[in-house]
């Protein structure tokens, strides 16, 4: 899978350069000319690293950065027209990875993107090496049964702990069907009463959070007359 790179910057002739010389490298490109239009790409898509001017209007690259950094540990770039050592400090110090400062050679930026990924994905691959057994992938979902954490192609989803272990049993078994009672014993270790809707409220409230849409869910699936499952 290509590596995508999203570029934050409100100077579209930056924004064109960047992405001219980082396509040529083979890797995808997303580009935002402010920090909410890059924080809604960053949410919506699987980004593996950020290149992010720190001079825009509205929410500025410093402000940015420490929003990426609540929810997402990948690679920061920051590029600057300020050299001074305070405005590097002040970047590195709110969890950018490298900095840049204006104008910078093209090929200078992606080499460092190339290293700042070969750091993050050799990481990655040994953390993912320790803890894989914890970790369930399925149609975009990365669930983390160790920390109860769960995210869509990088969106990170917030689930109350019934939420989370009814999609923890769902996607534990993919293309297993299990009907509301099954799920409901499973879940809440209680008998189940015919006119119990509980686990169809669920349902729905799980669907609102992490499909695209829950009118036409694309994730957990209902079997009509059976119940509910999550394909593989």
């Amino acid at each position: 899978m290509d590596n995508n790179i999203l570029i934050i910057d409100d100077e579209v002739e930056i924004l064109e350069l960047i992405e001219i010389y980082l396509t040529i490298e083979g890797y995808g490109v997303y580009k935002a000319e402010n920090g909410l239009a890059g924080l809604k790409i960053l949410d919506e898509n699987e980004i593996h690293l950020v290149i992010l001017d720190i001079m825009m209007p509205g929410i500025n690259g410093l402000e940015t950065c420490r929003k990426i950094r609540e929810d997402y540990n990948i690679p920061v770039i920051m590029l600057s027209s300020k050299s001074q050592d305070t405005d590097k400090i002040l970047g590195l110090g709110i969890g950018a990875d490298d900095y840049m400062v204006k104008p910078f050679n093209p090929m200078e930026l992606v080499a460092r993107v190339k290293s700042q990924l070969r750091r993050y994905l050799y990481l990655n691959t040994q953390n993912r090496n320790q803890s894989e057994k914890h970790i369930i992938r399925i149609k975009g979902l990365v669930i983390d049964t160790r920390n109860h954490l769960v995210r869509h192609y990088n969106r990170k989803i917030n689930l109350t702990p019934t939420e989370f272990e009814i999609l923890l049993l769902l996607a534990s078994n993919p293309d297993t069907v299990f009907s509301a009672e099954e799920i409901f014993e499973r879940v809440w270790k209680e008998k189940y009463f015919e006119s119990n809707n509980t686990v169809m409220v669920h349902i729905w409230r799980l669907r609102e959070k992490i499909e695209e849409n829950p009118k036409e869910p694309k994730l957990i699936e209902t079997v009509w007359g059976v119940g509910y499952k999550i394909e593989n």
